[in-house]
């Protein structure tokens, strides 16, 4: 049995200033267009379909849009929300999408009903969990803490309770899940989650962010979402990643959607996942340096029509460097200044605190002045920061008599 696994659409997000929902609508023909292609029997979509818990019109039309096309595939579109959705909003309408062979699992007190698919191999059954957040749902499900790994544990154990009852025996199984799952708990798994948060929210209120894949034993493929690049967990645990880039942290991402072959028997070999790679509406490009050889550089001419983040490294924030910027690259989103420093010599740089203790609260104006702009205060602005600092200690003093 063939699939196509997606994820992470956050439709309705903006990428800084600019809208992306041209871009969402290209990837979603495409989407439509490749599981058309491959003659999938499936297309799983695990979660964050919305960027935002109320989305906006133009993202509930694009949305409406994509079921429409999605159901006219007259293949099964099974759908969980994620953290980024509103599970009730997202939920509305479920029975009756279902009829149309679009399956919404937004309710956690739902995800061991399974949608049972059938090839010539035997039955399929998929299972769809939506985000479960600890503190909100253990009691329902009767877990054992408020922690993702037990939330997400309790739900399992009711999956295997249903799956067990399915007959032939050994039917295969299928689960979405919108959660960090990493190998185990060992020393890289603090790594990984450090590395997602650059890309989506962080999900660790109510107990430890992630889960351990040790919690899927026995499902022979689940179908992840919540990180943002195309990664397994293990032979039988992946993620799709997003189709789209969202954060310049991506921009070195190749996105893609996921083509799943399910062999015909739990007992084979893991499941076959081929990367089916999205196209690409927008370009993304990092560039550092100062600002006089950004402007005038012929080798940069190439990124005019790109999406820049931009680093100076000039001694001080140069005047007007945005509009500067943006007047040779139309499309400059982000712009930093990282001044390269040396550290002193005989150990590392002193830190903050070592650099403004015994010195007065003039002298350390004086030197955010100069620290900023790269020269020191005049005479006149000297005696400016000086009336500023005699006022706040003026006023400090009176509140203290009163």
């Amino acid at each position: 049995m063939r699939f196509l696994h997606t994820s992470d659409w956050h439709l309705g997000r903006r990428f800084h200033l600019e809208r992306l929902i041209d871009a969402q609508k290209i990837f979603l023909d495409y989407l439509v267009a490749s599981a058309r292609a491959h003659d999938v029997d499936a297309v799983l979509v695990a979660g964050d379909i919305y960027d935002r818990a109320i989305p906006s019109v133009e993202a509930v039309r694009l949305f409406s849009r994509a079921l429409t096309q999605l159901a006219d595939l007259d293949v099964p579109i099974i759908m969980i929300s994620g953290n980024h959705d509103s599970a009730h909003r997202l939920g509305v309408g479920a029975d009756l999408l279902a009829r149309a062979n679009v399956y919404l699992r937004t309710d956690p007190d739902t995800c061991h009903i399974p949608v049972v698919l059938d090839d010539a191999d035997g039955p399929v059954a998929v299972y769809g969990i939506p985000y479960l957040e600890p503190s909100m749902v253990h009691e329902r499900l009767g877990a054992d803490g408020a922690t993702h790994q037990a939330v997400l544990g309790a739900a399992l154990e009711r999956i295997r309770t249903d799956l067990a009852q399915h007959q032939p025996a050994g039917t295969r199984s299928v689960v979405l899940a919108h959660a960090f799952v990493t190998p185990g708990n060992g020393p890289h798994a603090r790594e990984e989650l450090e590395e997602s948060k650059k890309s989506e929210r962080d999900i660790s209120v109510g107990g430890v962010a992630h889960a351990g894949a040790a919690l899927f034993d026995g499902i022979d493929y689940v179908a992840l979402g919540h990180l943002h690049r195309p990664q397994n967990v293990t032979d039988r645990i992946h993620y799709s990643g997003s189709p789209l880039a969202y954060s310049f942290g991506e921009a070195a991402h190749a996105k893609s959607v996921t083509l799943v072959d399910l062999p015909a028997s739990a007992t084979m070999a893991p499941p076959s996942l081929v990367l089916d790679h999205c196209p690409a509406p927008y370009r993304l490009e990092r560039i550092t340096g100062l600002l006089q050889d950004l402007l005038t550089d012929p080798a940069h001419a190439q990124l005019a029509d790109a999406w820049l983040e931009v680093t100076l490294t000039d001694p001080a924030m140069p005047f007007e460097a945005m509009a500067r910027l943006c007047r040779r690259f139309p499309h400059t989103l982000r712009l930093q200044h990282q001044q390269i420093r040396i550290p002193a010599q005989g150990g590392p740089a002193p830190t903050y605190s070592e650099r403004v203790r015994g010195r007065s609260d003039l002298a350390i104006a004086c030197d955010f002045i100069t620290h900023l702009r790269g020269t020191a205060p005049t005479a006149d602005e000297h005696a400016l920061l000086q009336q500023a600092v005699d006022a706040c200690r003026i006023t400090e003093q009176h509140k203290e008599t009163v």
